[in-house]
């Protein structure tokens, strides 16, 4: 049958796909706000930033501060100083007599702007020196913050996406409102100084100088919503070319990109998304210049009024000619400025949003860092007992596990069965302490895991990952670190022997000491076999009381696997949490504990598991008629023995 191609012309990666997120609700916010919501805004903004650079540095921030206000102060001088230059030039016509007689005063507006130079530089030289410093404690309050906090707040997608926007946006925005925050203080110090010198010269000039810059204002506010709105319009599209870029050129999608022939069919999916971009930034374009336009003409009627002002001035004679020209320059540097000022408030409002990323991420840690209490837990517990206990995972609405009542006891060997979603990974975190029931408790000799000191609870477990972490260190450092405080080599090379991952350090380039990470000129890569075999090394070398043990096996031949579980088995002194599928490898655990749907079904041996015929028994004999040769194999539609637990969104 010739296969449907019409279904092709519908896009592997649809708008309709990804929905706007929520953080992008903030700017929606923004791209509503009234310039007078801006102003009333901007205190706090100045307070967070003005804040975290006194913090950091108050020398810094201090002569940061001096050097602004120096500057303005002799923007002023230097416009006075020009008024005492044009009468001692113009009164009565000029002279040679009155052209020397200007020399102390032009003398002075030549130092001024000498002077205004130098700390313009001074001011370049002490922002560039706090900004730095800045924006690293802001990233190191950031990171300090994420790390602390607790495992289970990773399965929460809003946090995630929390922690993207927050470190990222909420960082560089402060970096960039230090800049703001800069230029307008050094804008409003020059209008002050504009404003105080054309007062001094007339009042009327003052209310005249406030006209000039009223359409540039109204433009860059205007503007900055245009582009806000854009970016709320073309944030999925945005986020749809990013995909589409990953899977057209990352490593990661190369080998199936080339098997499945995908090169032409993702380049069209990229070229559609971006030429949608590309036509809405010129409709963007154009709408912007229309504003500026429209600005600038009200612009120049505010600069056309004013100067009328001006010459009615003149003309009445309440503004000597002498002055005319300090007063014109008094209102090209007022309009100059007011224009600055109006677009650095704009720039601070529209940060203050991403600030409050940073913010709400600082605290949300907090509330998601598990502070350290007085309890401690017990050294290698005798016991391990959960109590009505169930989990639900954040966003989901059934629990994962609920009403579990189990003991295990120091040394056992304890292996969860069961189907693919019945709770055997969750489970084996909640008797580590790595996650904290949402009802009912786990206590290791009666002292709650929940209320005991974190730090205590984890230095005692080790985890074996079915997709371990491929650390981008050498071979060595990535068996080594899970304890970094031991320095045992023999502990290393039995780790190594034990879990065969010998067998993959020979085989590499050199040996202990090569680099585990394609993003190294250098590095090497390792199949997920091989990787496993290195996670498996780790948890052996960190020698924890209770060891979990998640299909540590999934991507190992068999005789890797008959030397890994027969490790596990010798780990006598261990309490070690078996996750299975391959139930052939579990016989002789101490107990097998069944799982379905969250709940346990049946624990016991496996002879007495067996003998009973229940739930064990049919997994059993699925996976065993497999290998025998005159039966064919029991295939009840209900069960489903694939190697992953599913992603907390699946649960």
């Amino acid at each position: 049958m010739r296969p449907n191609t019409s279904s092709f012309a519908d896009p592997l990666i649809g708008l309709e796909k990804i929905k706007t997120p929520k953080w992008a609700k903030v700017s929606e916010k923004v791209a509503a706000a009234t310039f007078r919501q801006a102003l009333r805004e901007l205190p706090a903004v100045v307070r967070v930033v003005v804040g975290l650079a006194w913090r950091t540095s108050r020398g810094l921030t201090l002569l940061a501060a001096v050097v602004h206000v120096a500057s303005g102060c002799v923007t002023a001088f230097g416009l006075l100083a020009t008024a005492d230059v044009f009468t001692a030039l113009l009164r009565d016509g000029p002279t040679p007599e009155r052209l020397v007689a200007s020399l102390p005063a032009l003398a002075l507006v030549v130092g001024s702007y000498a002077l205004r130079a130098l700390l313009d530089t001074a001011v370049g030289s002490v922002e560039g020196a706090l900004r730095p410093k800045v924006t690293r404690a802001a990233d190191d309050a950031v990171t300090s913050a994420v790390i602390g906090v607790e495992l289970l707040a990773f399965e929460d997608a809003d946090f995630r996406e929390l922690i993207r926007r927050g470190a990222r946006d909420g960082v560089e925005y402060i970096d960039g409102c230090i800049r703001w925050i800069a230029d307008l203080v050094a804008s409003l110090i020059a209008l002050i100084a504009a404003l105080v010198t054309a007062g001094f010269l007339n009042p009327w000039l003052t209310l005249a100088l406030l006209l000039t810059a009223v359409g540039d204002g109204w433009a860059a506010a205007r503007v900055g919503r245009l582009h806000r709105r854009h970016f709320l319009d073309s944030v999925t599209r945005h986020m749809s070319k990013s995909v589409l870029e990953d899977v057209a050129m990352s490593r990661e999608f190369a080998l199936e990109r080339h098997a499945l022939t995908l090169q032409q069919r993702l380049l069209a999916e990229h070229r559609r998304v971006t030429e949608s971009l590309m036509a809405d930034d010129v409709r963007l374009a154009h709408r912007s210049n229309l504003v500026r336009l429209v600005g600038r003409a009200v612009g120049g009627l505010g600069s056309g009024l004013a100067y009328g002002v001006l010459g009615l001035l003149l003309y009445t004679g309440q503004l000597p000619l002498a002055l005319a020209g300090t007063a014109a320059l008094a209102m090209r540097t007022a309009s100059q400025s007011l224009s600055n000022t109006m677009r650095s408030i704009d720039l601070l409002h529209e940060g203050s949003f991403h600030i409050e990323f940073y913010q709400t991420l600082l605290a949300e840690c907090a509330a998601r860092h598990q502070p350290a209490s007085g309890a401690q837990a017990p050294l290698n517990p005798a016991e391990i007992k959960l109590s009505g206990v169930s989990f639900t995972y954040p966003g989901s609405e059934a629990p994962a596990v609920q009403g579990l009542d189990l003991t295990v006891r120091r040394g056992e060997i304890v292996a969860l069965v069961g189907e693919n979603g019945s709770g055997k990974t969750t489970l084996g975190k909640l008797l580590t302490g790595l996650y904290p029931p949402t009802t009912g408790t786990v206590t290791w000799d009666g002292v709650d895991v929940a209320s005991a000191d974190p730090s205590g609870v984890h230095d005692q477990i080790a985890v074996i990952a079915q997709d371990p972490a491929g650390w981008p260190m050498t071979a060595r450092h990535n068996v080594v670190v899970g304890r970094l405080t031991r320095d045992d080599p023999d502990a290393w090379q039995s780790a190594l022997t034990m879990s065969s991952a010998d067998e993959v350090v020979n085989s590499l380039p050199h040996k202990e000491k090569t680099l585990l990470s394609k993003r190294f000129q250098d590095g090497q890569d390792l199949s997920g076999g091989q990787w496993q075999r290195l996670g498996i090394a780790r948890g052996i070398y960190r020698d924890a009381s209770i060891l979990v043990a998640d299909e540590p096996t999934a991507a190992l031949d068999a005789k890797a696997e008959a030397r890994v579980f027969t490790a596990l088995k010798n780990a006598s002194k261990h309490t070690t949490i078996l996750v299975t599928h391959r139930l052939a490898n579990i016989k002789n655990a101490d107990r097998i504990v069944v799982l379905s749907e969250g709940r346990v079904v049946e624990q016991g041996t496996h002879a007495e598991l067996h003998a009973a015929r229940g739930h064990y028994h049919e997994l059993y004999e699925i996976q065993a008629a497999a290998f025998r040769t005159d039966t064919p194999p029991p295939a009840p539609a209900h069960i489903g023995l694939g190697d992953n637990e599913p992603t907390a969104e699946a649960r």
